[in-house]
């Protein structure tokens, strides 16, 4: 870990050099769920290539550049696509860019990932915010010597997510009149989707949705001191006694059709949180 505090002020300086504003929040956009990042009034979009230490998005549906401009009033720096353990990188590398948003300034990081839904409470396309989460990748990004720089030895998790903007995330689902569950998430490695025993157990120790990314990220910024809100899009029904088989593209589909429900939850956020202040 003690690498990390220097590429990310490496990467941060790159990024200021194009764009000197210092963001309210960072973004993380998942699998079909980019289109949100057509709306950030953009005053720089950098390829992830330009940007030292920055892994190479390989990931269906992800673009793999940096938006960097307002959304919704407020200064964002927002990841057109990210990265995963199944793609080869190291938790460490995955999770570089929440520490750049942070040393860019950022003091809240949103979310959003596809997912199987596990609940039968759920049907697809509907939007999970994250309450809680459970950790199967069998790594974590803050293995090794610590850096007081970057976070404390032991981070708290009793509350990844902010209560407070979940509560305000369910208001604005209300508001809206579409249905957003409130529950558990669990990371799994990939690249392969569960058998039907792995779905069963997943359910058993409390997981609504499974997904293959979002938990090292999340673990990361509250290890940094960001706020988190995360956001889950159903993409498939993942119910072991009526299993089939998936189709990526339709996954995708399913993703971008949510796209209505994730803006009006981002974009709510943000002003919530700049009223807040």
């Amino acid at each position: 870990m003690l690498q990390l505090f220097d590429q990310s002020q490496a990467a941060a300086a790159a990024i200021r050099e194009q764009w000197p504003e210092t963001p309210r929040a960072g973004i993380i956009l998942g699998t079909g769920l980019g289109k949100l990042a057509d709306e950030i009034e953009s005053a720089a979009v950098i390829d992830y290539e330009q940007i030292p230490h920055f892994p190479r998005s390989t990931a269906v549906g992800h673009r793999g550049r940096l938006v960097c401009g307002r959304l919704a009033g407020a200064a964002v720096v927002a990841m057109e696509g990210r990265f995963h353990q199944y793609e080869g990188y190291p938790l460490q590398q995955i999770t570089l860019p929440v520490r750049v948003m942070k040393a860019l300034g950022a003091q809240l990081l949103i979310v959003s990932q596809a997912v199987g839904g596990m609940n039968p409470y759920y049907r697809s396309g509907d939007v999970m915010i994250i309450d809680d989460h459970i950790n199967l990748m069998g790594d974590n990004p803050l293995i090794g010597v610590n850096d007081d720089r970057l976070g404390p030895r032991f981070p708290d998790m009793s509350a990844p997510y902010t209560p407070e903007l979940i509560d305000a995330g369910l208001e604005i689902a209300r508001r809206e009149n579409f249905v957003a569950h409130r529950g558990v998430t669990v990371a799994v490695t990939g690249p392969n989707l569960e058998t039907r025993a792995e779905y069963r157990f997943l359910r058993m120790i409390g997981a609504d949705v499974v997904g293959m990314s979002t938990i090292p990220e999340v673990l990361v910024a509250v290890h940094s001191g960001m706020e988190v809100f995360g956001l889950s899009v159903v993409t498939d029904m993942c119910l072991p006694d009526a299993l089939k088989p998936a189709n990526v593209e339709d996954i995708i589909a399913v993703a971008n059709a949510a796209q209505p429900k994730l803006r009006a939850l981002v974009l709510g956020i943000l002003k919530y949180v700049q009223q807040r202040q």
